[in-house]
């Protein structure tokens, strides 16, 4: 009688991981629906469920859209495989290993050269403006870096990175790109996509040669709380329905990502 729980705990964590794995191949493939990808680099990681000192992390030369649930190797924090098969690049250890170690809600961590994002981080001030509603989600929650130092091919540049990112859930990487952290890869994901449409909204506005008219700081306070206080929608919260939502588009059109 005793070995029933043990059985159903393994099941529920057996049951966890799978959901882990499917949830992060859907991001890959969603990345590259929205156009947030480029070619075979950068990475998406998340914390194994059950093992803190372990993350997934999809084959390097896989397109993005090539990435499965049964793909993801599992690494742990010194940098060792312990499941899986593949190719490991630099940067996805040197980045994403100080990050998932270092940084608060840092579960899933999504780093991208997507091109709005990445417009801002070229500009003298990379800010995000608080001038369009879908900004006011990221507001006093976005850290930049403007210290670039060329390929992060040392464990030490990716600590300097997490600390920069300290508590916020987004780092600005001046020349390089955006980072977003997650309790979820649906939050994570969720902040990747409104990020890059806040972005693209100011580079297009900024593209008119017309100065910005940014949201009275009043008002912005306002919203912020607004925002803060509607994360549910009966009951259930938004960025979990709109992953749920995204995963449906994949299940119909391409549903290998679960396998």
């Amino acid at each position: 009688m005793s070995a029933q729980p043990d059985n159903d705990r393994s099941f529920a964590d057996a049951e966890a991981a799978r959901r882990a794995r499917v949830d992060l191949a859907a991001c890959h493939r969603l990345a590259v629906r929205f156009g947030l990808n480029e070619g075979i680099d950068n990475h998406l990681t998340l914390l194994a469920p059950g093992q803190p000192d372990r993350f997934y992390l999809a084959p390097f030369g896989l397109h993005w859209s090539e990435v499965r649930a049964s793909h993801f190797m599992e690494i742990d924090l010194e940098g060792n495989r312990w499941v899986g098969e593949g190719m490991v690049e630099d940067t996805a250890l040197h980045i994403h290993l100080p990050v998932h170690r270092i940084a608060p809600r840092a579960r899933c961590v999504l780093h991208t050269h997507m091109p709005y994002a990445t417009a801002l981080c070229m500009l003298e001030n990379p800010r995000l403006e608080m001038a369009v509603q879908s900004a006011l989600a990221f507001h006093e929650d976005v850290a930049y870096d403007m210290n670039y130092n060329g390929l992060a091919f040392d464990r030490s540049e990716g600590e300097r990175l997490a600390r920069v990112l300290g508590d916020k859930s987004v780092l600005m990487m001046g020349h390089h790109g955006a980072l977003v952290i997650g309790r979820t890869v649906a939050e994570a994901f969720d902040r990747l996509y409104f990020l890059e449409r806040a972005c693209q909204a100011q580079v297009l506005a900024l593209s008119t040669g017309r100065a910005l008219r940014p949201i009275p700081p009043e008002i912005v306070r306002r919203t912020v709380d607004q925002l803060r206080g509607g994360t549910r929608v009966d009951g259930t919260e938004r960025v979990d329905l709109h992953f749920a939502a995204l995963k449906r588009l994949l299940d119909r059109d391409e549903p290998d990502y679960a396998t």
